[in-house]
């Protein structure tokens, strides 16, 4: 049997790339467009991958286009505030019935990924050009799977602590930096039936999307995101239990089972 395609959406901001030549000249298609390729590069897994930015109709996350995504990566940076709080609401429930999520480097701030985290997910940064060494300290999970460690990022933005966040499900990577500072970049929760990867490294004045071993982790981190399975996109309800439902429940596997005598 042909396994279904696994259907990605890379949401990008869009706005560095067309007010910062140096950043143009570093994605002249736009990060979305380059974190897209390294996930339709990955040779192990079969992917429909689509980008949507903020500046199109719904940011482009309409009610059709989140039915069809299984994992949605976002990145954001300046224009967390622009992003339209009737989206972020729809992506949330869509993240709670089951949709994965990878958020990337400043999208700690974003809407959605606070919201989903409950905290302000605040940090310690440094503008500059440092260098990042990103650790595994989880070898046998998925997300690390063929990536070396440590991962040298030449240049990159520092991150440190203290990171607002909760505290992880599972710490996959822990960063250092040239100033001493280390920071928690590679985190997995779960919010209902919804898997989320933090993953840091990606400051748009730097190529690190074009880095091979990031571009892996992404792709990983697509595949353990995604949902085991699609018949199901409602998120966890309450639901009301009459006095009495146990017993009638019993009644009617003892009527209906082969051993019933």
């Amino acid at each position: 049997m042909t396994t279904a395609p696994l259907r990605v959406t890379v949401w990008g901001e869009g706005r560095h790339e067309r007010l910062d030549p140096q950043v143009a000249e570093i994605y002249p298609d736009g990060m979305h467009s380059t974190i897209a390729q390294a996930i339709r590069d990955d040779s192990e897994r079969r992917t429909e991958v689509r980008t949507a930015t903020l500046d199109e109709p719904e940011h482009g996350l309409t009610a059709a286009v989140l039915d069809d995504t299984d994992v949605l990566t976002w990145w954001g940076h300046i224009a967390h505030g622009e992003v339209d709080d009737e989206i972020v609401e729809r992506v949330h429930r869509r993240v709670l019935a089951g949709m994965g999520l990878l958020v990337l480097h400043s999208g700690h701030n974003s809407k959605i990924f606070t919201s989903l985290m409950g905290t302000s997910c605040s940090l310690r940064w440094r503008r500059g050009d440092d260098r990042e060494l990103v650790w595994t300290v989880a070898p046998d999970h998925p997300i690390t799977a063929g990536i070396p460690s440590p991962i040298v990022i030449d240049q990159q933005e520092m991150y440190g602590e203290y990171f607002d966040i909760p505290q992880p499900d599972e710490l996959v990577f822990i960063s250092s930096f040239s100033g001493g500072e280390v920071f928690r970049s590679g985190c997995t929760f779960r919010r209902g039936k919804g898997k989320i990867f933090y993953f840091s490294p990606g400051d748009q004045d730097f190529g690190v999307y074009h880095h091979p071993h990031v571009r892996q982790v992404i792709a990983n981190g697509v595949a353990w995101a995604a949902p085991s399975e699609r018949s199901d996109r409602q998120a966890p309800a309450s639901h009301q239990s009459e006095v009495g439902w146990f017993l009638e429940a019993g009644r009617s596997h003892r009527a209906t089972s082969p051993h019933s005598s």
